[in-house]
């Protein structure tokens, strides 16, 4: 129920963020709206596609969290590979390296693969059980990834809260 609530909440702020109907001068749109929602949501839950997973609102307030943290892991990486670029003197040394992915679920693998990839110098190219093959620009960028600072706060996403 609590899924069903969320991903029809969900459908209607986007409908109203794409149709530009901000008002309740038109209940006639408005009414169209909730009901192509409900509509969506009757179908999916018929279909069952409509899991945790498809619509993780179980981790929103934990991804709000991390979004500032990746976001400022992302500014770092395109500031030191503009670095690499403008200056030929420091070193660019491709490596891949295989990353211990300590998520137990697929969604959480997945996270932490696509936060490889969104930080500038490095790429997942495989997830295979736990474990991301990543190609990475530099020996100092496989290295920090190695750390494993990235994959702690991917983990803590994924864990329930009050654990």
């Amino acid at each position: 129920m609590r899924l069903n609530l969320s991903i029809a909440v969900f459908l209607f702020l986007l409908w109203l963020a794409w149709s530009g109907e901000h008002t309740l001068n038109s209940p006639l749109l408005l009414g169209f709206g909730l009901a192509s929602c409900a509509l969506i949501l009757i179908l999916a839950a018929r279909m069952r596609i409509a899991d945790s997973e498809g619509h993780p609102s179980h981790i929103i307030w934990q991804a709000v969290l991390y979004a500032p943290w990746l976001a400022w892991a992302i500014v770092k990486a395109n500031i030191d590979v503009t670095r690499r670029i403008l200056s030929p003197s420091l070193p660019i040394s491709p490596t891949l390296v295989e990353v211990r992915a300590s998520q137990h679920s697929d969604l959480g693998r997945v996270i932490f693969a696509n936060s490889i990839t969104l930080t500038p110098g490095t790429v997942s190219i495989d997830v295979e059980d736990a474990v991301v093959t990543v190609h990475a620009l530099t020996r100092e960028a496989a290295a920090e990834l190695a750390q494993g600072e990235l994959d702690r706060r991917v983990t803590a996403i994924e864990a329930p809260a009050g654990t």
